[in-house]
Formats: C-alpha cells, structure tokens, sequence
C-alpha cells in the first residue's frame, strides 16, 4: 500500500463503528490489509476496536455468523 492508501485506510478506521469492525473483523477475507502484520493498520484497527468495547455477547449476537 502507498502512503496514501495507508492514510486513507487510517481515516476509515478512525470512523467505523464497534459494530462495522466486529463485522470487519468476524467476515473480513484472508488477507484483508487491516488485519496483516507487515502493515501498520491493524494496531490501529485493534487499538479502535479496543477503545469501542471490541465483541460483547450484544454484539456477537447482533452480527450472527453467517454473512
């Protein structure tokens, strides 16, 4: 990813809802860019995540497991 890719994709983070990253993070591909380690978007990711309460039982629930 460019800088600006990063940027941006930094600015989504920033912005989505415990819900939008508890789907994210249940249904996200392989390989998605949030979750892969050579990148710096996942401890933002995770770091937002953790701020919003990350899963609780309401949460798991709301999004099922199926898509």
């Amino acid at each position: 990813m460019t800088p600006e890719e990063i940027k941006k994709a930094e600015q989504h983070i920033d912005g989505m809802t415990q819900m939008e990253m508890a789907q994210l993070w249940r249904f996200a591909p392989v390989g998605h860019p949030y979750f892969d380690y050579s990148l710096p978007l996942h401890e933002r990711f995770d770091k937002r995540f953790t701020e919003l309460g990350r899963f609780t039982p309401a949460v798991s629930k709301a999004i099922g497991w199926e898509r």
